[in-house]
């Protein structure tokens, strides 16, 4: 059993829902978020502020599930990221569960 984390940003919503699908991951969790990355200026007339921040509305998504489901769910989260020309890639990230109830 091992969790799998995932964040995208909300346009990609349909998408993931139909990854997990495919993965045969039936039960996930999935809450929003903004996202928020920070560009700093490298010319102090470009940005009046030292930084300028991009918020996102974005998407988390978790499930425990099964190894090779999650194998499975990262191959097809890797072919989506290699489709689409994005700035916001899908990601995920996986934490092994050493105990459960």
């Amino acid at each position: 059993m091992k969790l799998i984390l995932v964040t995208s940003i909300l346009e990609f919503e349909k998408e993931i829902c139909q990854l997990f699908k495919k993965s045969e991951i039936e039960v996930y969790s999935s809450n929003d978020v903004q996202g928020h990355k920070f560009y700093s200026a490298t010319n102090i007339q470009d940005n009046w502020f030292s930084a300028q921040r991009d918020t996102y509305n974005s998407k988390l998504y978790f499930s425990f599930a099964l190894e090779e489901k999650i194998d499975t769910m990262l191959h097809y989260i890797e072919e989506f990221n290699k489709e689409k020309t994005t700035t916001n890639p899908i990601k995920a990230v996986v934490v092994d569960i050493e105990k459960y109830i």
